[in-house]
């Protein structure tokens, strides 16, 4: 369990609660998580750090190829880290390979020329660029094995195994159901930090006991919803 404070996004302190497992000798093999938690980045960090493979719908690529289904997106093209090259689907070379930061992280920005793209006869299955030539952003080498999970990951999502494996993450759900509505975390009662971890942690043992007690007795926690208006029907027969 990890507190903190309201404006830190989840997502970056997933290393930290696997620092923080490893310290215990409690990594797990597998962790599942939503798509709001992890990047590439992350995927990489924790298998290289602690063995840890992360079971998450990654991101889709969003380029305009990507998003209508139809021409060639960045993952149709190939890289040539060592010939500094990209090479379209028609076999087309890149003539510069630029490296650059952009919001602070390093790329790699290849462009093919105007005299390759503009006679090109599946152009506009490419690029709609006024200047006539298409142009990629692409990461250094150093993270490129980042971008293959990513690819891996993604084909691996759709697959009905892998489908059919993350539905385990629907306990994962139900346990933070369980905890906002529950025990009534959506809330914190105190103010400053250890106050609120406490809380936490007294938070997190009552739902412990709560289901090692349906456990033993062999009552479902798995209630339906009732709507107001239901509840004030009852109420009114009653």
């Amino acid at each position: 369990m990890l507190t903190t404070d309201a404006t830190v996004p989840d997502s970056a302190v997933v290393a930290q609660v696997h620092d923080a497992l490893a310290e215990r000798a409690l990594t797990p093999a597998e962790h599942y998580l939503d798509s709001g938690y992890p990047s590439a980045h992350s995927v990489l960090d924790a298998r290289a750090r602690h063995g840890i493979t992360m079971l998450t719908p990654l991101l889709a690529d969003t380029s305009p190829q990507a998003r209508a289904g139809q021409g060639y997106a960045r993952d149709d093209f190939a890289f040539d880290y060592g010939a500094r090259t990209t090479t379209c689907p028609q076999g087309r070379i890149s003539s510069t390979w630029t490296d650059c930061v952009q919001y602070g992280t390093p790329k790699i920005v290849a462009t093919f020329p105007k005299d390759t793209c503009g006679p090109c006869p599946v152009r506009s299955l490419c690029t709609t660029s006024k200047r006539g030539s298409r142009q990629l952003t692409v990461p250094p080498r150093e993270i490129h094995e980042i971008h293959e999970i990513q690819l891996a990951n993604r084909a691996a999502q759709t697959s009905k195994d892998r489908q059919r494996d993350y539905k385990r993450r629907a306990g994962v759900e139900g346990t933070m159901d369980q905890a906002a509505n529950g025990v009534g975390l959506r809330k914190a009662r105190y103010r400053r930090i250890k106050k609120v971890q406490l809380e936490h942690a007294f938070a997190a043992a009552a739902i412990n006991l709560t289901r090692l007690d349906a456990y033993f007795t062999g009552h479902t926690l798995d209630r339906g919803h009732t709507s107001r208006l239901t509840r004030l029907e009852a109420s009114q027969v009653n």
